[in-house]
């Protein structure tokens, strides 16, 4: 059986570091998606017809209508008890 030196374990160590890093970034991006999804699939429909040389006129209402549907759930002051909303 192989003996495992000091050096084996601290690869070892730093993947495992790498692996949490990499989950926290993923639950971040998760979440600033649920935050601004509609935001950002307005936005990429709006630049997609657009490259597309089609009108981006339906998909700048929805970005617009999801800009302000944002801003209002972000004045609203929210606490412990809305949480699940």
């Amino acid at each position: 059986m192989k003996k495992l030196n000091k050096y084996d374990r601290q690869f070892g160590q730093g993947m495992t570091e790498y692996i949490i890093i990499v989950a926290l970034i993923a639950v971040a991006a998760i979440g600033v998606y649920q935050a601004f999804g509609t935001v950002i699939k307005g936005q990429t429909a709006t630049a997609a017809a657009t490259l597309a040389g089609g009108n981006s006129g339906g998909a700048r209402g929805a970005t617009t209508e999801a800009i302000a549907t944002a801003n209002a759930e972000g004045e609203k002051v929210k606490g412990l008890k809305d949480f699940e909303k």
